[in-house]
């Protein structure tokens, strides 16, 4: 017995059919010019949490590498959005990880988020050297760890990819030394933006 579900795809376009269970709480864009269609797709609860975490990390590190904002602001208010955030994906994947009998991957997920944002806070309000020259290694660190033991626990390939490209990015960091934050920051926004578009293997 194969560990990956190698009969499908690692990814491809969402199928037009979805379980009845995934079709709950699903959001259906339909993009129409008459009767050309533009767009059409679906986001489920579980692509919604990617496009919200994709929406946050957009300001957090948009401004980090723009923006003369002061570090305890920055650190404040992001610190908030990030609990919120993570909140919110609870909410979101709860019923997916319920029903692959994975809660331990979400578990997982909110001590990651949890972990990054007090060693954030304690490195910027209590002015820890190392960890304010290794904020975006810790980030892509972290989300490639949770990546990392998703893909295992849903057997997915794409996550474990996700992963690997994660922790490719911290390798790829010194040659972005005054673009870190921006650097970081996509990379981490486009792989969530593809895992909400596209429909990836898991069991």
């Amino acid at each position: 017995m194969n560990f990956f579900n190698n009969s499908v795809p690692p990814l491809r376009r969402k199928q037009a059919v979805l379980d009845i269970h995934e079709l709950e709480g699903s959001w259906q864009v339909d993009w129409r010019i008459g009767k050309v269609k533009i767009y059409s797709t679906y986001y489920t609860r579980l692509d919604r949490a990617f496009i919200l975490w994709a929406l946050l990390l957009v300001p957090m590190f948009a401004t980090a590498q723009f923006l003369p904002v002061s570090w305890d602001l920055q650190a404040t208010v992001w610190s908030i959005l990030s609990i919120i955030g993570t909140a919110i994906m609870v909410i979101l994947t709860q019923y997916w990880v319920q029903r692959r009998q994975v809660n331990w991957v979400l578990y997982c997920w909110v001590a990651l988020m949890l972990l990054g944002v007090i060693l954030t806070d304690l490195g910027v309000f209590f002015g820890w050297t190392e960890v304010l020259i290794n904020l975006c290694p810790l980030w892509l660190g972290l989300s490639a760890l949770g990546y990392l033991c998703t893909g295992l626990g849903v057997r997915s390939r794409t996550l474990i990819v996700t992963g690997i490209i994660h922790l490719l990015g911290i390798f790829f960091l010194p040659f972005f030394t005054e673009w870190q934050f921006i650097y970081t920051g996509a990379v981490m926004v486009l792989c969530l933006l593809m895992l909400a578009e596209f429909e990836w293997d898991h069991q």
